[in-house]
């Protein structure tokens, strides 16, 4: 272990590290966001939620968590190449709410620039309000993402969401319908198509026994689809319309 001199707390000096002022995150504590964000700005290099105002830590990942999360982070990340307007971002944090800052596996949104609805930060290091979709990687039904977690994205209308359970060797995708998340029923084929990101299609078996070739495979054929062209070029249309509504007005009369 490396030796680290420190100032004498009793006489703190103008040079301070912030960290010894600063309480730091521990898990369970109850915090408001605002206290979070500072407590974590403090501590670079740790990974830590806050959900429904309390702290959770984040454990070490098994390689069953590591390789699932590539695969569905590959997916997605296929999708966005492939989908102008649409964002995916890997363990970003989200200020979902004043009590809520979760660190998603993966996130899929659309761009605000193209009609989407989520905002960043002042700073612009952080997502602001919910993203369409969210994907957690759990390790059972026990799992906080199949409770709290679920609860507080269906509340803030996150508008699908996928949790694969590597333990139970199961995926499932949660619909928002009336405000209320209904499992979504596989096609007779067995995949799993979504409804708010036309051609995001996955094939949830060909995911668990980890062939991320038939994976892409099946999302090419998505990406192939009438529904995703007509996606992308209702995006384009977004991205015309909000562009125009926000450029000058050459006739508006100056000031």
């Amino acid at each position: 272990m490396s030796s680290v001199t420190r100032k004498n707390r009793s006489q703190p000096g103008p040079s301070q590290d912030a960290s010894l002022r600063t309480p730091r995150l521990d898990n369970g504590d109850h915090l408001t966001g605002e206290e979070f964000d500072k407590r974590y700005e403090a501590m670079p290099g740790i990974r830590a939620e806050l959900i429904e105002g309390v702290v959770f830590m984040a454990s070490p990942v098994s390689l069953d968590h590591g390789e699932s999360h590539a695969d569905l982070t590959t997916w997605a990340g296929t999708y966005r190449a492939l989908t102008p307007g649409v964002g995916v971002s890997s363990d970003g944090s989200v200020y979902l709410d004043p009590d809520n800052r979760p660190q998603p596996d993966v996130h899929v949104k659309i761009l605000p620039n193209y009609g989407g609805r989520t905002g960043l930060t002042e700073d612009g290091k952080y997502v602001v309000g919910a993203p369409e979709m969210v994907i957690e990687i759990a390790i059972s039904t026990a799992s906080n993402d199949l409770h709290t977690k679920k609860r507080t994205y269906r509340r803030n209308q996150v508008r699908e969401y996928l949790v694969w359970r590597v333990e139970n060797q199961r995926i499932d995708w949660f619909v928002l319908r009336e405000g209320r998340y209904v499992r979504m029923k596989p096609t007779a084929e067995g995949l799993l198509k979504s409804d708010v990101f036309p051609g995001l299609w996955l094939d949830p078996a060909a995911a668990i026994r980890g062939d991320l070739a038939t994976v892409l495979q099946v999302l090419q054929q998505g990406l192939a689809s009438p529904e995703h062209a007509a996606f992308v070029a209702r995006l384009q249309d977004n991205a015309v319309r909000l562009a125009a509504a926000a450029a000058p007005n050459p006739e508006a009369p100056r000031p």
